[in-house]
């Protein structure tokens, strides 16, 4: 369970200073990925040497999360360490480096409905110097009505059971949905569904 939040346990511990934890956590996520062959331990775990890395490797790492994060299907956690990356870039005054990072991770969390995370991704990049475009997230990710029903009710915490109740489905049918939710939107867990903004 501990390893589907990776990348936010070892964001937090990084910048909480800790660099104990996040240096434990990356090693544990490389010897699971080496062992069950999984290119996104392997990226979080390389995301989290680079977070700690000095200078001279920092880029090194970066680059080798998102190699191995282009071998996973998880476009949320690669859009994460494509901004990771860019905000290393724009505070190490690669400006111009920066801003193709930057923009892959804001147009993944644009096209996935997580507002927050766009927010971020725009604020760095017009930190960077370069003016975000605004796009139009609505018809970005087709969802059926009750793909959206039931994954607004999931999102507010209700178990599938619950929201098969309040839609009059079946939890089968719940269940069906959200996979279909998941799916179409890359993600791998309730915590990322639940972080983004489905209109």
């Amino acid at each position: 369970m501990t390893r589907l939040a990776a990348l936010d346990r070892i964001e937090a511990a990084a910048r909480a200073e800790r660099a104990d934890l996040a240096r434990d956590w990356s090693a544990e996520l490389r010897q699971f990925g080496a062992a069950v062959e999984s290119g996104w331990a392997r990226a979080a775990a390389a995301y989290g040497r680079a977070l700690l890395s000095a200078d001279a490797h920092a880029s090194e790492q970066f680059e080798q999360a998102i190699q191995q994060a282009g071998t996973a299907a998880r476009r949320f956690d690669r859009a994460r360490i494509h901004l990771g990356y860019g905000e290393y870039l724009r505070r190490a005054r690669r400006r111009v480096d920066a801003r193709a990072h930057l923009r892959t991770a804001l147009d993944v969390f644009e096209d996935l409905g997580a507002a927050r995370w766009a927010t971020r991704a725009a604020q760095e990049l017009r930190a960077s110097g370069e003016t975000a475009r605004r796009r139009d997230v609505t018809t970005a990710t087709q969802l059926t009505a009750q793909e959206r029903q039931a994954a607004t009710l999931v999102r507010q915490g209700l178990s599938n059971r619950d929201a098969a109740a309040q839609l009059f489905l079946s939890p089968r049918t719940v269940d069906f949905h959200l996979r279909n939710v998941f799916s179409k939107l890359g993600l791998s867990s309730r915590a990322e569904l639940a972080a983004l903004q489905l209109g």
